[in-house]
């Protein structure tokens, strides 16, 4: 009597008949935050993933304190990426500036290119805020640049500045409103060092209230470089998807992000923009003046990113200004 029932359980499973049921495969692993070593080196920075989407980039008319060059409001889509948590320490930076060289990995993806270490500093780079934790200040657009390339290569990651319209993006982490906890600024000693609690100088990171993606100091502290190089009437001609007007070879001026502690509540909304200008190195004495540090700029750092899948005409993008370049 046994024969005939695996007789039938061979006819069950047999060739030509449908297979049993099998288990569903995984579902693949969403983008998640990360904790990036800088190689042989103990210096960490985290890193939050910032879903893509699309938005309203700008300010409404009426909102207090906008600027032209903050308008037409216009819809933009950008893709999902990864940004730092905190603006770019001295820890960090000086890996960089002044440490040794870190081999690029192996297996890295990237092409290996020279990337310039920047010239000594003209006095003291930190302007007596001390370093560390701190952010990273007076640094150019170029040095900004160069700093993404470098550790790009060390880590084999393809880290750059944000674009303006990712940066507006994640600084509103999903709202609408002129900050990223609502309209009343009331709300920035919370959040944010500015001209009215921070004491005349930057503070470490991560000391305010995060926005609801887990990154903090996107209003205040440092205002921070952005890819884009700047023009007023960018909005007017902006595409929906993506877009970015990409740097050139003049020195100025480029997109700075966030306001500072040196500044007013009206400059710390998540529309507000600001342009370089030959300013920020009045008092460097140098023919022709560093390309790597500013003199009077000590309202500007910057944040990384790292987009999931790049946009083709940010794939190995370098700056372009090297010392004989103009202003404007």
């Amino acid at each position: 009597m046994r024969l005939p029932i695996l007789l039938s359980l061979a006819i069950l499973v047999g060739p030509g008949l449908p297979s049993l049921p099998q288990a569903p495969a995984p579902a693949p692993q969403a983008p998640a935050p990360y904790v990036e070593q800088i190689p042989t080196t103990d210096v960490s920075f985290e890193m939050v993933f910032v879903p893509g989407g699309t938005f309203e980039m700008g300010s409404p008319p009426g909102e207090p304190g906008r600027e032209s060059d903050e308008g037409p409001r216009h819809a933009v889509t950008v893709g999902g990426f990864w940004m730092g948590r905190h603006e770019v320490t001295w820890d960090e930076y000086d890996r960089f500036a002044f440490g040794a060289n870190i081999e690029p990995p192996a297996a890295s993806p990237l092409t290996r290119e020279i990337v310039t270490r920047p010239t000594p500093p003209y006095g003291d780079e930190s302007f007596g805020f001390g370093k560390g934790r701190q952010p990273v200040i007076n640094i150019t657009h170029h040095a900004a640049m160069e700093y993404t390339r470098w550790l790009s290569q060390a880590t084999g990651k393809p880290y750059r500045l944000a674009t303006e319209a990712e940066w507006e993006f994640a600084a509103r982490g999903g709202t609408t409103t002129a900050y990223s906890f609502g309209d009343d600024p009331k709300g920035l000693d919370a959040h944010a060092w500015s001209a009215a609690n921070a004491g005349d100088r930057p503070h470490p990171v991560g000391q305010k209230k995060p926005n609801a993606l887990g990154l903090h100091d996107m209003h205040g502290n440092v205002a921070e470089w952005c890819l884009d190089g700047y023009a007023p009437d960018f909005y007017a001609r902006s595409p929906a998807k993506a877009p970015v007007l990409l740097p050139s070879d003049r020195r100025y001026p480029d997109v700075a992000r966030g306001g500072s502690w040196a500044d007013d509540p009206g400059r710390l909304r998540s529309a507000a923009r600001r342009g370089s200008t030959e300013a920020w190195s009045r008092r460097d004495p140098q023919s022709p003046q560093s390309i790597w540090w500013h003199t009077d700029a000590m309202i500007v750092g910057f944040r990384i990113v790292r987009a999931v899948e790049e946009e083709p005409a940010l794939r190995g993008l370098r700056s372009k200004v090297t010392r004989a370049s103009e202003n404007r």
